[in-house]
């Protein structure tokens, strides 16, 4: 009876580590530097002359070869000035902003090409993705949390040696504020100077460029 139990019993944690080892294959985690851009009333377009410094983390759950769910932690800033815009109005503006962020995001990632589970395999792919975020930002003017966002973008992934791989994204971040800028509605309603409103129909966004490297729990080791 007792030879029984003890074979039941490792047979039990056997199919423990092997169910383990099936899901290990599924979760990955990483980080990546790169820059975030604004998009708003002071830069109406995306101008690399005000890329500022970015970081992030991120947990994947690789659920299938073709999709995958990630969550992610990053911090940054953005910022601009009217100095460099073409505008007449936006010259006599003369307005300038810095805000430091911090974002929380969740996204759903489509890979265009398989992974292949096999040694030698030359694993790589193009991905979209898409989802929603919570950031919070400061500058001299405004200061909010919890507000919504609407990650979008693309990249690609190339695994260099496994379990580790690299890649490059590029993503926006769509909002419905226009406060990131410390330019808004408010403004429009607290001011009299006419130059120095923004524009409440423009909604700010933000841009976050990346190299990642990646780290992918192929196995977990009985002890």
């Amino acid at each position: 009876m007792n030879h029984t139990r003890i074979n039941t019993a490792r047979l039990l944690i056997a199919g423990l580590f092997i169910t383990l080892s099936a899901q290990a294959q599924k979760m990955e985690v990483g980080g990546g530097l790169g820059g975030m851009l604004y998009k708003g009333d002071v830069s109406t377009s995306l101008n690399p002359r005000f890329y500022r410094p970015a970081a992030n983390l991120f947990f994947r759950y690789n659920a299938s070869r073709s999709f995958s769910l990630r969550a992610g932690l990053g911090i940054g800033s953005i910022g601009a000035a009217d100095r460099f815009s073409r505008d007449p109005l936006q010259k006599t503006r003369d307005y300038s902003f810095r805000s430091r962020l911090s974002e929380a995001t969740i996204d759903l990632q489509y890979n265009f090409l398989n992974y292949k589970l096999t040694p030698k395999a030359k694993n790589w792919t193009p991905y979209v993705f898409g989802g929603v975020g919570l950031c919070s930002f400061r500058n001299p003017v405004v200061r909010a949390r919890g507000i919504i966002n609407f990650p979008l973008g693309v990249g690609v992934k190339y695994e260099i040696n496994r379990p580790w791989s690299v890649g490059l994204e590029f993503g926006t971040r769509f909002t419905k504020h226009d406060y990131l800028d410390g330019l808004g509605e408010r403004t429009y309603g607290i001011t009299t100077n006419k130059t120095a409103q923004g524009n409440p129909v423009l909604r700010d966004s933000y841009t976050y460029t990346a190299l990642t490297v990646s780290y992918t729990f192929y196995k977990i080791v009985c002890p």
